[in-house]
Formats: C-alpha cells, sequence, structure tokens
C-alpha cells in the first residue's frame, strides 16, 4: 500500500488537530472526515482540507478508498465507532481512553485479530521519540536505582459535559489521568503489586479529582495526580539514589532535566521538533499496516489490557460506574 487514506471519525477539536497534522504529513491521505451532520463535515473538510465530507459515520465507512479510521468521538461512542470499522475491514486508530472497560477493549482487539486488521489505541505519548529517550537515561543509569515517581495532570475542565456524565463516559481519570499512569508505566514497566487510591466526585457521579499511588515489585513507588477542577504543573519526575530526572509536561513531553542528588543542573534535554505530536502515532498505525502487523509495538494490545485493567480497578475502588459496566 503506497499511501493510506485516513477518514476521521469526529469534528472535535482533537480531531481537527489531528487533521492539521496529517495534511503536513507524506505517508497519509489527508482524505475524508464525518460529522453528525454534512453541513458540519463540510465546514470541517473545507477548513481543514480533507477531500471529502460525510454526514455520517456509517457513510465514511462504507467508503471503499478509506484504508485506515481515525476515531476522534467522545469515549462512550469508541467500542461501537472502532467495532463498526473493524466490520468494515478498516484499520483503526482509537483515541484514549480505548473504551470505557476492559471488557469492550478485549472484544475489539480480538475482532480485529481474526480480521487480520490494525487495531491501536492512540495514546499521543507512547509513541513520542522523546519518551524512548527519557526511559533510556532510565535504563542506562542517568540517575542509579530509581526508587521513586511523581506525575499530575490538571486542567479546569469541569465544565465540560461530556466530562460530567457517566454516560459519556466522563471523569477526570479517563480523560487527563490517562496520562499520569501511562507515564509511570513507561518509565518503570508494569510489574504493579500494590494500589492505593482516593478520589473526589461530582454529584453526577464522576471522579473530578484522584491521587493514586503505585508501589511496584522491584521496590519503586510512584505518585500520580490528576484534575478537572484546577491546573496543575503536569510536570513527571524520577527519582534515584543517585539524582533524579525532571520532565516538563507529561501530556507533550519537550524538555527534561537531569538533576544531581543535590539539585544541581547535569543535563538538559530536547525532544525533536514535532508538527504537534501527533505524527508519531499516525507513522507508527502506517508503518505496522505496511508491515502487515496488528498492532504498534509503541503500544502492544497487552499494555492497553493492562491499562483499561487499572482504570476499571480504581473506578471500583472509588464507586463510579459507566452504563456499560457489567
Amino acid at each position: 500500500m503506497n499511501r493510506v487514506n485516513i477518514g476521521i471519525i469526529g469534528t472535535g477539536n482533537i480531531a481537527a488537530k489531528m487533521a492539521d497534522t496529517i495534511f503536513e504529513m507524506g505517508c497519509v491521505m489527508h482524505y475524508a472526515v464525518s460529522g453528525r451532520s454534512m453541513e458540519k463535515a463540510e465546514r470541517f473538510a473545507v477548513e481543514h482540507n480533507l477531500r471529502r465530507a460525510y454526514g455520517s459515520w456509517q457513510e465514511l465507512l462504507e467508503d471503499p478508498l478509506v484504508h485506515l479510521v481515525y476515531v476522534a468521538t467522545p469515549n462512550s461512542c469508541h467500542y461501537e465507532h472502532t467495532k463498526q470499522a473493524l466490520l468494515h475491514n478498516k484499520h483503526v486508530l482509537c483515541e484514549k481512553p480505548f473504551t470505557t472497560n476492559t471488557a469492550q477493549a478485549k472484544e475489539l482487539l480480538t475482532l480485529a485479530k481474526e480480521r487480520g486488521l490494525l487495531l491501536t489505541e492512540a495514546i499521543w505519548t507512547r509513541y513520542m521519540p522523546f519518551s524512548a529517550t527519557l526511559r533510556k537515561l532510565l535504563d542506562d543509569g542517568a540517575i542509579g536505582r530509581v526508587h521513586t515517581l511523581t506525575a499530575n495532570l490538571g486542567y479546569p475542565i469541569s465544565q465540560k459535559e461530556r466530562l460530567r456524565k457517566p454516560e459519556l463516559g466522563g471523569g477526570a481519570l479517563a480523560d487527563v489521568g490517562v496520562y499520569p499512569i501511562n507515564f509511570a508505566l513507561m518509565m518503570l514497566g508494569n510489574d504493579i503489586e500494590q494500589v492505593d487510591s482516593s478520589a473526589i466526585l461530582l454529584d453526577t457521579g464522576v471522579d473530578a479529582q484522584s491521587s493514586t499511588t503505585l508501589r511496584f515489585a522491584g521496590g519503586a513507588m510512584a505518585q500520580l495526580h490528576c484534575s478537572m477542577l484546577c491546573a496543575t504543573d503536569r510536570r513527571g519526575i524520577v527519582y534515584g539514589d543517585e539524582g533524579y530526572l525532571e520532565v516538563d509536561n507529561i501530556n507533550n513531553p519537550l524538555s527534561a532535566q537531569l538533576f544531581s542528588p543535590t539539585g544541581q543542573l547535569r543535563e538538559t534535554y530536547q525532544a525533536p521538533a514535532q508538527i504537534s505530536g501527533y505524527e508519531y502515532e499516525v507513522d507508527a498505525a502506517v508503518k505496522a499496516i505496511r508491515a502487515g502487523a496488528l498492532e504498534c509495538p509503541q503500544m502492544p494490545h497487552s499494555e492497553t489490557v493492562f491499562v483499561m485493567e487499572l482504570l476499571d480497578r480504581l473506578r471500583r475502588d472509588w464507586g463510579v460506574k459507566y452504563p456499560e459496566d457489567l
């Protein structure tokens, strides 16, 4: 497949950012979009230079020239849109959180495997080359033995309807909490032996902010915080017995500083220039499709399931329940 045509389901901010990104890329064809109405889709297509617009996602999926579908709809729609894309024999790049619960995730991954299609989660930080650079620094002993990690992400976004409603897969954990969790797993692995957490809930029943402590089998601990009530500094810091590594923004790491145990700056690392950061997940998906792979090494299916299981566990502990939960 010389050129991969991408179709976008959704016309929100994240869809617009992706559309503008792939317009700058050479490995995919900036092709089609579907919205909740033809008018909205056509306006989006004009503003973001797509060739075709469809008034429903069903029409987009019936287009034989769409090879890869990017699902950028509300969390509660990820399962159905991804499933239907797979049933129409489309490869899929699905936004985070992958689904609303683990059962849905496993069903979709099984379906993709049965049909020989790529299915991967669009958690963009997993695909960024700078994330691999940071992990290599730790593996090479830049801060000695790792003992502690802290990470936080918060924005004042609680007024958004999609975040307030359980039926839309809302809550801070699903929207922003996945980033501290993925940062911890990328840096420390997933051999977790204990999870402790606490959350503040909205009157709608979803989590507004939470604090989670992960204890790893090797003795390291991670303290993670997320919130949709207020802005935070978004930093991630990994502490070792020979220094610590401070990352400027776990939601899009562009720089990191290496410090001595006494707080002296030793080295500063910069991420490579990027279009938006979304290009890395698209590039990984295209490479996997051309190689006939069913998953991307940056975010293998097993890791998607692991994260979903952790999200489910935390929500159960807090009493947060979605309609899709059994």
